[in-house]
């Protein structure tokens, strides 16, 4: 049971279906929220010269969700990221990644995401899908999602938690650049892994 909905499955009755949508812990969390950037991170992972791990995260995103306790299946999320706010720790690799090589960022400054669908999976897990836009370039994106919890903060926030993680072939949204080793394989993957850590605060 969760915000997402509930997996779609040959044996759920119409009985448990209407019991999902009306769980008084869910339909108390229907509403409006603003990922605050602040406590939440937008990173990746990209395997380097076939031996090592190369982490980012972009400093600049915003976002939005609506969770909809009585209707899970009509929540929704959204994300928006500055690609010129891209950081991997040094500053060469990233004035290189944002060159034409593989962002362009003059010419494509953001990154989008908007969810089109929602399941849960059991327990605390549950899988959004939606459209992920890079370099004008739009494909489906799937991510699994933990949901962490609700909570009230000492500012009388109230949050809500979710951490992330998905797979992308980069060259599927043009970013094809790569230079080939003396030893074979190549500078830089083409699966990029892709990680959420969510925080955000519901709506006056």
């Amino acid at each position: 049971m969760g915000i997402f909905g509930r997996k779609n499955t040959t044996d759920t009755t119409a009985a448990e279906t209407t019991a999902a949508a009306v769980n008084p812990d869910l339909a108390a969390l229907t509403g409006d929220y603003t990922i605050d950037a602040a406590h939440s991170t937008l990173g990746f992972v990209a395997r380097h010269a076939m031996v090592t791990n190369v982490k980012g995260k972009f400093l600049d995103f915003s976002g939005s969700l609506h969770l909809d306790g009585t209707d899970p299946s009509a929540s929704t999320a959204s994300i928006d990221a500055t690609m010129e706010s891209i950081d991997t720790g040094s500053a060469d690799r990233d004035g290189h990644l944002k060159s034409s090589d593989f962002f362009n960022t003059e010419e494509f400054p953001t990154m989008t995401f908007r969810s089109t669908s929602a399941q849960a999976l059991g327990g605390d897990d549950y899988r959004i899908t939606g459209d992920l836009t890079i370099l004008g370039v739009t494909k489906p994106l799937t991510i699994d999602l933990e949901f962490n919890g609700s909570a009230k903060d000492p500012f009388g926030n109230e949050r809500v938690g979710f951490e992330g993680k998905a797979e992308i072939l980069r060259s599927e949204w043009g970013l094809t650049w790569n230079a080939a080793l003396e030893t074979g394989g190549v500078l830089v993957s083409d699966k990029i892994k892709l990680n959420f850590d969510i925080s955000a605060i519901r709506n006056a």
